[in-house]
Protein backbone atom coordinates (compact mmCIF):
# COMPACT_ATOMS: atom_id res chain seq x y z
CA UNK A 1 0.00 0.00 0.00
CA UNK A 2 2.82 2.30 0.93
CA UNK A 3 5.47 1.91 -1.61
CA UNK A 4 8.86 3.45 0.29
CA UNK A 5 9.18 5.74 -3.67
CA UNK A 6 5.79 7.11 -2.89
CA UNK A 7 6.72 7.90 0.52
CA UNK A 8 7.95 11.98 0.67
CA UNK A 9 8.92 14.40 3.61
CA UNK A 10 10.31 14.12 6.74
CA UNK A 11 9.12 12.32 9.88
CA UNK A 12 8.11 13.61 12.51
CA UNK A 13 11.16 12.73 14.81
CA UNK A 14 13.17 13.78 11.77
CA UNK A 15 11.76 17.08 11.79
CA UNK A 16 12.58 17.62 15.41
CA UNK A 17 16.10 16.52 15.05
CA UNK A 18 16.61 19.28 12.27
CA UNK A 19 14.77 21.69 14.53
CA UNK A 20 17.09 21.25 17.53
CA UNK A 21 20.07 21.32 15.51
CA UNK A 22 18.67 24.59 13.56
CA UNK A 23 18.04 26.27 17.02
CA UNK A 24 21.78 24.48 17.98
CA UNK A 25 23.35 26.76 15.29
CA UNK A 26 21.11 29.64 15.38
CA UNK A 27 21.78 29.89 18.99
CA UNK A 28 25.94 29.55 18.79
CA UNK A 29 25.76 32.06 15.72
CA UNK A 30 23.77 35.08 17.98
CA UNK A 31 26.79 34.25 20.62
CA UNK A 32 29.50 34.37 18.49
CA UNK A 33 28.28 37.32 15.93
CA UNK A 34 28.59 40.06 18.64
CA UNK A 35 31.96 39.69 19.63
CA UNK A 36 33.00 39.96 15.35
CA UNK A 37 31.07 42.91 15.00
CA UNK A 38 33.31 44.41 17.93
CA UNK A 39 36.75 43.81 16.54
CA UNK A 40 35.30 44.81 13.15
CA UNK A 41 34.30 47.92 15.35
CA UNK A 42 37.69 48.09 16.44
CA UNK A 43 39.59 47.59 13.51
CA UNK A 44 38.08 50.85 12.18
CA UNK A 45 38.28 52.86 15.20
CA UNK A 46 42.64 52.00 14.86
CA UNK A 47 42.08 52.57 11.19
CA UNK A 48 40.34 55.65 11.28
CA UNK A 49 43.10 57.00 13.44
CA UNK A 50 45.31 58.61 10.24
CA UNK A 51 41.65 60.10 8.88
CA UNK A 52 40.82 61.66 11.99
CA UNK A 53 42.19 65.45 11.38
CA UNK A 54 39.56 66.76 13.72
CA UNK A 55 41.74 65.65 17.08
CA UNK A 56 45.38 65.90 17.17
CA UNK A 57 46.62 62.24 17.76
CA UNK A 58 50.56 62.65 18.04
CA UNK A 59 51.49 60.56 21.31
CA UNK A 60 50.68 56.93 21.99
CA UNK A 61 48.49 58.23 24.98
CA UNK A 62 46.25 60.22 22.46
CA UNK A 63 45.84 56.99 20.46
CA UNK A 64 44.36 55.25 23.50
CA UNK A 65 41.83 58.28 24.14
CA UNK A 66 40.96 58.03 20.62
CA UNK A 67 40.58 54.17 20.79
CA UNK A 68 38.64 54.70 24.02
CA UNK A 69 36.07 57.03 22.43
CA UNK A 70 35.27 55.62 19.60
CA UNK A 71 35.12 52.57 22.24
CA UNK A 72 32.44 54.50 24.13
CA UNK A 73 30.78 55.64 21.07
CA UNK A 74 30.27 51.72 19.74
CA UNK A 75 28.92 50.47 23.22
CA UNK A 76 32.34 47.90 23.38
CA UNK A 77 31.94 47.31 27.58
CA UNK A 78 33.57 43.92 27.57
CA UNK A 79 36.93 44.39 26.11
CA UNK A 80 39.85 45.58 28.23
CA UNK A 81 41.82 48.21 26.18
CA UNK A 82 45.06 48.29 27.88
CA UNK A 83 45.46 44.04 27.91
CA UNK A 84 43.90 44.00 24.43
CA UNK A 85 45.75 46.40 22.36
CA UNK A 86 49.80 47.50 22.69
CA UNK A 87 50.85 50.94 21.43
CA UNK A 88 54.06 51.71 19.89
CA UNK A 89 55.13 55.34 17.93
CA UNK A 90 58.25 54.55 15.49
CA UNK A 91 58.76 58.37 13.54
CA UNK A 92 55.60 58.88 11.95
CA UNK A 93 53.51 55.45 12.50
CA UNK A 94 52.04 54.25 15.05
CA UNK A 95 52.19 50.15 15.29
CA UNK A 96 49.38 48.88 17.03
CA UNK A 97 48.59 45.41 17.90
CA UNK A 98 45.17 44.15 18.71
CA UNK A 99 45.45 40.42 20.87
CA UNK A 100 42.66 39.47 22.69
CA UNK A 101 40.27 36.35 22.89
CA UNK A 102 36.23 36.02 23.94
CA UNK A 103 34.72 33.77 25.94
CA UNK A 104 30.94 32.98 25.63
CA UNK A 105 29.71 30.09 27.68
CA UNK A 106 28.09 27.07 25.30
CA UNK A 107 26.37 24.60 27.16
CA UNK A 108 27.80 23.56 31.07
CA UNK A 109 31.39 24.00 31.23
CA UNK A 110 32.16 24.03 27.56
CA UNK A 111 32.74 27.93 26.18
CA UNK A 112 32.49 29.34 22.94
CA UNK A 113 36.32 30.68 22.43
CA UNK A 114 36.86 33.55 19.93
CA UNK A 115 40.59 34.74 19.27
CA UNK A 116 41.46 38.12 17.49
CA UNK A 117 45.10 39.17 16.58
CA UNK A 118 45.50 42.08 13.83
CA UNK A 119 48.62 44.27 13.76
CA UNK A 120 48.34 47.96 12.58
CA UNK A 121 50.45 50.46 10.81
CA UNK A 122 48.63 53.41 11.31
CA UNK A 123 50.32 57.07 10.14
CA UNK A 124 49.92 60.23 12.50
CA UNK A 125 47.02 62.46 10.85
Amino acid sequence: MNKAASQKGVSLLGGLVILAVLGFVASTAFKVLPHYFDYWSMKKIIESVSTDKAQQIDSVQAFYTHVRNGMQVNNINDLDLDKALTVTLDDDVFAAHLQYEQREPLVGNLDLVVKFDHEFSVRKP
